[in-house]
């Protein structure tokens, strides 16, 4: 009797977690779509304001203003929202963030000496200019993209983008993004240029920077061809929307299969820091996974795993302002929050299906309540 007990909760135990592909993630899945606009609309009333000159994000609960990579994947934030809820809110208060990005920087980025924050900036152009037909957008995305990529692709190194102005290392935080930056422009123009560009940035980094033995991305080749072999959800991310694109299904497969299995603990992507620039990484890697495991059918292999991820991201927010941080295996602390850690599960529970459905609260009140914020 005591063994038919003890087998029992054995079996209990393992029902308690499902294995997917390898990566063992937990089962209680429970955020609702409801949930997503909520965490939506916290997010933008703690941070979301806007002044003559357009829309903006706070840098922290405590004020100030994002600056330039940032505020572009904030930017395609409000287009994965978009796209989730079909609510025009989204493209409002993409269009004033516009506004006021350009009002900061102007229309033209070349005073920036980092190559990928002007590619980051050129696909939520590019994308806005999808889901609107806003010529300004499209604009704006080819001028930008054909002024960085004559100073950053070179034959050095074997071709490839280099990441800064000072032309030291080619990156895959650059590489990655151009090559969705360029596919996206041929989607927009039909250009057949920017696709031959699209290919030649993921060729490189794929030659460089990618081990098709474990599926891993490196973070990048200095100038004298010594590779870091760091690896981080973000570059696998845009190497997985490259691949995605370009029709690599297999490559895109084994890097994502390496974000899942290899550098997530209990199924949860890493919990990086709130400051500095990896705060945000892993919502980017959940962008364009959630979009290669849609487009190509591949539900059953990673679904269960971005939904424990989004759920966790739910699960960690603090109730007082439904907030929530980079780090979601703990619940998030009270005391200033900074905006680019907190749009990761912001951008997670947009583009990964909700487990549950549930009746919409739609976010009507968002533009409204930033009136009030107004700085």
């Amino acid at each position: 009797m005591r063994s038919f007990f003890y087998n029992w909760l054995g079996k209990i135990a393992l029902l308690a977690a499902v294995l997917v592909d390898g990566c063992t993630v937990p089962s209680a899945r429970a955020f609702t779509s409801a949930d997503a606009d909520t965490i939506f609309s916290a997010y933008t009333k703690a941070f979301y304001f806007t002044n003559e000159n357009g829309g903006f994000f706070h840098a922290t609960t405590d004020g100030g203003k994002t600056l330039f990579w940032d505020r572009a994947e904030q930017m395609e934030m409000l287009l994965d929202t978009y796209e989730r809820t079909t609510n025009p809110v989204c493209l409002t208060m993409f269009s004033n963030v516009f506004n006021g990005f350009i009002a900061d920087h102007g229309a033209t980025w070349e005073q920036n000496e980092f190559n990928d924050d002007i590619m980051w900036m050129v696909i939520a152009c590019a994308r806005a200019h999808q889901l609107t037909g806003n010529p300004v957008y499209r604009e704006t995305a080819r001028t930008n993209f054909d002024l960085c990529y004559a100073r950053a692709w070179s034959t050095n190194l074997g071709g490839g983008w280099w990441w800064k102005t000072s032309n030291l290392s080619k990156n895959a935080c650059v590489n990655g993004p151009a090559s969705i930056a360029a596919f996206s422009l041929y989607q927009i123009s039909s250009d057949t240029n920017y696709l031959a560009k699209a290919r030649a940035a993921y060729d490189w980094e794929r030659e460089n920077l990618f081990d098709p033995g474990t599926g891993e991305i490196w973070d990048s080749m200095d100038y004298r061809g010594e590779i870091n072999t760091k690896v981080f959800t973000y570059n696998l991310g845009t190497f997985i929307g490259a691949a995605n694109f370009l029709g690599q299904t297999n490559d895109a497969r084994l890097a994502a299969d390496y974000a899942k299995n290899e550098l997530c603990r209990d199924g949860i992507m890493p919990g990086y820091r709130q400051e500095g620039d990896a705060g945000g990484f892993n919502g980017i890697c959940a962008r364009w996974t959630a979009r290669f495991m849609k487009d190509r059918g591949l539900n059953a292999s990673y679904q269960a795993w971005l939904q424990a991820n989004a759920d966790a991201a739910w699960k960690a927010r603090r109730p007082a302002d439904n907030l929530s941080w980079s780090r979601w295996s703990r619940p998030t602390p009270e005391g200033p929050l900074n905006s680019w850690a907190c749009s990761s599960s912001v951008v997670m529970m947009q583009v990964v299906p909700a487990s549950q459905d549930s009746k919409r609260k739609l976010f009507s009140n968002v533009l409204e309540s930033s009136e009030t914020q107004k700085k």
